[in-house]
Order: structure tokens, then sequence, then C-alpha cells
């Protein structure tokens, strides 16, 4: 008995080792500022679009837009000083009350067609985007525990793989399938990036291949019509097809330079549906054109880089895990909406970060902006486990 007990006393994780001290000095001056910057100019962009959707007025969009964005700018501050540590040991909690949210949508959401939200009163709260932040946390530190060599193995892949499939099973009865196809990727994307052996991504391709006649048959009317409308928009031209034909009208008559701001025909006159939510790039391509549309995009392009930088630079295996999947995340949104709108993908209802309007994405976006902030100001903390 004795020698069973000190075998599992051995088996245990031992403690992080002390970190280094850092004066607050150095701490401020290690936040990525132009990232920060970068967001906000994203931000501002987001908001003239969605004055120009409200008919040129700050309501009902726009100005709730810039104090979200506000808001949620001092909390990803908070974020960023609250000790990359402290967020490690917070990371399973994190993903359990965001899983246990997810249940109460089940029982006692609100929503309109699909049930995704909880009425707090004051605002509607969106469990499965808070999710996706809280996904890449619990996996970081999961892998980090692994150890370098960990991840390949089959007692961590397998909890790796339910912390994934759990939420976005949940997420998929509400209906909601475009965040649980991003639950999905952004989980596979950790696992790739933490050394899980590329032919195993390679079977499971296979066996989602296999399986893809009977996920057909579960998916609901609406969501096959997307598919097959992806593939053939001019089936269902005022039906299912109705989005997606207007959408790419819109992007071609913007030009080069677009018709100017508060100038789009498409989206003022009405021919444009989610103008303010899933298709606010295409209302910018019209209105500022190819040009605004890759000013955008190169902005959106230098704050991914400047995510994975801050990975990078970090000493720890569970900071650069962090970072990754938070600039990872970020790219998925941005790919995934932009192919959307240009007919590229199926529409799946995922927003252009900090350019769509909607509170619970854009929080979201940035407790991950502010988590990878706190990666870059504590990149000097290793946090590796002493071994055996």
């Amino acid at each position: 008995m004795q020698r069973w007990r000190g075998s599992i006393a051995a088996a245990r994780p031992t403690p992080l080792p002390p970190m280094r001290p850092v004066d607050m000095a150095t701490r401020i001056a290690r936040v990525d500022w132009l990232l920060v910057l970068t967001v906000s100019a994203i931000a501002a962009i987001g908001a003239a679009m969605l004055y120009s959707a409200g008919g040129g007025s700050a309501t009902p969009w726009a100005g709730r837009h810039g104090v979200r964005y506000a808001v949620g700018l001092i909390i990803m501050l908070v974020l960023a000083f609250g000790g990359l540590r402290r967020w490690y040991s917070m990371a399973y909690l994190g993903y359990g009350a965001c899983f246990l949210l997810l249940v109460v949508v089940e029982v006692a959401g609100s929503g309109s067609g699909a049930t995704r939200w909880i009425d707090l009163g004051v605002m509607r709260l969106q469990p499965s985007e808070l999710m996706k932040i809280a996904l890449v946390l619990a996996l970081a530190r999961l892998l980090h525990e692994a150890g370098p060599d960990g991840a390949d193995r089959l007692h961590v892949l397998g909890p790796a793989l339910l912390l994934i499939a759990a939420p976005a099973m949940l997420v998929l009865k509400q209906p909601d399938l475009g965040t649980a196809v991003l639950l999905c990727a952004g989980g596979v994307t950790i696992l790739f990036l933490a050394g899980v052996a590329w032919w195993k991504f390679g079977i499971a391709a296979a066996l989602a291949a296999g399986a893809a006649p009977i996920a057909w048959s579960f998916l609901h009317d609406y969501q096959r019509a997307r598919v097959l409308t992806f593939m053939e928009p001019e089936r269902d031209p005022l039906g299912a097809g109705y989005h997606i034909i207007q959408s790419m009208i819109a992007l071609g008559s913007g030009g080069t330079f677009g018709k100017g701001w508060l100038q789009g025909t498409q989206s003022h006159l009405s021919f444009l549906p989610e103008k303010h939510t899933d298709f606010v790039f295409t209302m910018l391509g019209e209105e500022l054109g190819l040009a605004g549309g890759l000013f955008v995009l190169a902005l959106f392009a230098l704050l991914i880089a400047r995510i994975y930088r801050i990975a990078f630079l970090s000493e720890s295996r569970f900071g650069r895990l962090l970072a990754l999947g938070v600039g990872t995340t970020l790219f998925l949104y941005v790919a995934i909406n932009v192919s959307m709108v240009m007919g590229l993908a199926p529409v799946v209802g995922v927003p252009l970060p900090f350019i769509s309007y909607g509170g619970t994405a854009m929080l979201t976006l940035q407790i991950g902006l502010g988590l990878a902030l706190a990666v870059a100001v504590d990149r000097s903390d290793p946090m590796e486990k002493n071994r055996r």
C-alpha cells in the first residue's frame, strides 16, 4: 500500500517554479501597443460602417459598438496585467463555467429560430462565443501539462478531443453550425501546433469524409439549403440564394475605390440583408471598394502577425499555445466571414471581428487579445514544471 501511494504521489504534477520578478515599468513596456492600436483602428472602421448602415446615424448600432469596444478595451488591459499564472490556474474553471452556461442555454435559452442566448435583462449573452476562448485556454493548459512530447499520447489526446467535442455538440443542438465549425477547427489546429502527428489528422479526415453522408442526414433543412446554395446560388435566387447573390452584386459594384462612404445603394436600398452583422464586409466593399477591403484585411493580417509574434517570444509552452490559439481563432473568424460573403464558403453566420455588430463576439475576442497581451507581459516566465 505504501509503495502504491508513493507512486501516485510521484505521478502528481509538480508545482511551477517561482516566477522571476519583473518591475511594472518593464511590464508596461512589454505590452504590444501596436496590437492595441491596430485593433482599435479596426473597431473604429467598424463604427464608421455601422454609422453608414444606420443611415448616417449613431443609432442603433454605431454608438453601442463604440461603447462596447471601450469597455472591452479596459477589460483587455486588465487581463494583460492580471498575470499569466493566474489565467493558467483558472483555465479549467473558465471552461467549466462556459460549458455550464451552454447547458443553461439548452434548458432556459432564448432566441428566434435558434436558441443561443441567455437573456440577462440589460444584455443577451451568447455562451458559445465565450467558449471559443475558454476552449483555447483549457487546451493550452492541458497540453502544457503534458509536456513537449505528450500531446501525441492517448491519455492526453483523448481528453483534448473530449474538450473540443462536448461543447461543439451542444452548440450544434442550438443549432449554430458556424460556431461549432469554429470550435472544432480552432481546437484541432491547437492540437496540430502542439505536435500531434500529421498522419493522425489524415486518418481523422478520412473518417470524417466517410461519415459525411451520415452527418448530412442530421443537418437541418436550412443548413442543407445553405450548402446547396453555396455550390449553386442561382438555383433559388429569391430564396436561399438571395443573400449571397446580393452580396456579390454589392461587392462587384464597389469597383476599385467604392461608391463612397454613406453612398452604398445595395445596402441603403435594403437589397443587402444583415448589413450590420454577417454581411458588413460586403457593405464595406461597396462603399470603400477593393482598396478599402484590402486595407481592412491588411490590418487584420498585422493584428494576427503581432499575436503570433507574442507566441514565438514566449518562453513557456502554455503561453505559446495560448497566443497561437487566440491568433488562430481570430484568423478563422476573418477567413470564414470574408469567404462567406464572397461566395467561397457556405453562409454559416460568422461575424467579422470588431466590425460586425455584436456584443458577446466582440467581448470574447477582446478577452482573447487580453490573454495574448498577458503572454507578452509575462513572456520571460518559462512556467515549466520540474521534471522527475
